[in-house]
């Protein structure tokens, strides 16, 4: 029965107190030692699945949502949200790599697409679930995603909570059922579960912007468009270097997997240094070399001060 079932698709070990889950192919790990299994209502339709939640306490009717990595409430759920199945995604498995010399990000990264919804919020969860430091963002005037039709996109102003943006797209049975299936209510559901809204880099205050030390930018007009925002805003005191990087990704839900990944490798290999603005550029070379022995991969770079 469902014990059985359990037992096939979990097995747990405790190592130094972490523990370890294994579903499928991804390996997970949880310092605080609290698993929860969902379960769709409609029997049969969901596989039974692990999900690794950050918090120690576990409230079987939870009301907020809360990112403990960054110590701040990410998302509050109201009485007709999404249910509880709003929870911060678990997969791909975030550890660092065996070469990766520090278990604490050092580095505050920036992760930017058009909208802030597929590629950049993609990142935004391998990197977090990696533990590094992180915070998404979107270029565009408005939020765009995919209507019924290419004439027809659906429209949202940035910071609009992607729970909202969910229930307009699901209004009807006939809309949800078509959201479903381009999977666009997958991602707000995955943003709603990590932040409240997206986020515009053009709107973001100068002593955030600053606070990071490497910006990633998912299209070249994206990173044309971060370096010309970042050239035209007042310079600070300070005046800090900060990286710009251009990982080219079609703008589709699998290239933004796979692109997910590549970043998390590339941001494990910046953590490692010990000078980032020296260091930076051939490294950077040097992982655009390795990338392409596999894949074409247009990677840029550019210092700017602010």
């Amino acid at each position: 029965g469902s014990a059985r079932r359990q037992r096939q698709t979990t097995r747990r070990a405790r190592t130094g107190g972490r523990v370890w889950s294994w579903t499928g192919d991804h390996i997970h790990q949880d310092c605080s030692g609290r698993l929860c299994r969902l379960r769709d209502r409609r029997r049969g339709a969901w596989r039974h699945c692990v999900f690794i939640l950050p918090s120690t306490s576990l409230d079987p009717h939870p009301t907020t949502l809360t990112d403990h990595s960054r110590g701040r409430s990410s998302y509050t759920q109201g009485p007709s949200a999404m249910s509880s199945d709003l929870l911060r995604p678990s997969t791909p498995p975030g550890m660092p790599p065996a070469s990766a010399g520090r278990e604490q990000s050092r580095l505050s990264f920036g992760v930017v697409c058009s909208s802030n919804i597929n590629r950049s919020m993609e990142a935004h969860v391998v990197l977090s679930n990696a533990g590094l430091t992180v915070e998404s963002y979107g270029t565009g005037t408005q939020v765009r995603l995919p209507g019924k039709s290419a004439m027809e996109p659906r429209i949202f102003k940035f910071g609009t909570p992607y729970a909202e943006m969910y229930a307009s797209l699901a209004a009807t049975p006939e809309d949800r059922a078509f959201f479903v299936h381009n999977g666009v209510l997958h991602l707000c559901k995955r943003g709603a579960a990590v932040k409240l809204a997206p986020q515009r880099w053009q709107d973001t205050s100068t002593s955030t912007v600053q606070e990071h030390d490497v910006v990633i930018a998912f299209e070249e007009r994206i990173y044309d468009a971060v370096i010309e925002d970042l050239q035209m805003r007042e310079p600070t005191e300070d005046f800090k270097a900060i990286h710009v990087i251009c990982l080219d990704t079609k703008d589709n839900p699998h290239e933004a997997q796979l692109q997910g990944k590549v970043a998390l490798e590339l941001c494990w290999i910046l953590e490692q240094t010990q000078d980032l603005d020296s260091e930076a550029p051939e490294l950077i070379e040097q992982f655009q070399e390795q990338q392409m022995t596999h894949t074409q991969i247009k990677v840029l770079h550019q210092m700017c001060y602010l």
